[in-house]
Formats: structure tokens, sequence, C-alpha cells
């Protein structure tokens, strides 16, 4: 069963925004990376606030972020750097429960 990451920051979402309009090739390598390592699916929230960041992805298993994660982390820091964050990166790795309620994502 695939694994939910989630990673949050304190930083700006919309600067975030404009390094990705800024530096779109960047952002497209490392999503064709984390492609190449299984990933199911991605995005980044902004807190409405305007104060933080939040990376959403689902991953096949802890062990394939882990990897693209290490392979990729010279390119990730300077986006989140631009962005504001100056904290290390700490991903919580989540796994669905049987609740026998799911709803959606092809339920």
């Amino acid at each position: 069963m695939s694994v939910i990451l989630t990673l949050e920051a304190v930083g700006d979402p919309k600067a975030l925004e404009q390094y990705a309009r800024n530096n779109n090739e960047k952002f497209q390598g490392v999503l064709e990376t984390a492609k190449r390592h299984g990933l199911i699916a991605h995005r980044f929230y902004g807190s409405e606030d305007g104060t933080r960041l939040m990376v959403l992805d689902e991953w096949p298993d802890r062990q394939s972020f882990e990897s693209f994660f290490q392979e990729m982390e010279s390119e990730i820091r300077p986006m989140m750097e631009a962005a504001g964050v100056t904290a290390r990166l700490e991903p919580t790795f989540w796994r669905e429960l049987s609740t026998q309620d799911a709803y959606g994502w092809g339920v």
C-alpha cells in the first residue's frame, strides 16, 4: 500500500510560485526524477495567511521517496530557500487506516 508524505515549513507561498514561474525547467526536472523513483501524486500548498508551505505527495513506499530525496536534495534546497525556508526539511509519512469510509481517489 502506498504512503502519503507531508512536508510543512515556514515560508512564503507567493515567493515559491514566483520562483517556479522563473525556473520551470528546474521544477520539471525534479518532477521527472521523482516520477522515475515512483512518485504517484504531488502538490504544493500555501497557507491562507501566506506564511507556510506544504508538500503533499503519494509514494509507493517510504524508501522510494528517500531514494529520490537523497538524489535531488541539492536541487530542492534552493527552491525552498527562494521561498524563505531555512529549517531542515522533515517529512512525515502517513499510512491509510482501514475505516470502511474511504471516498474519492479511485476508491
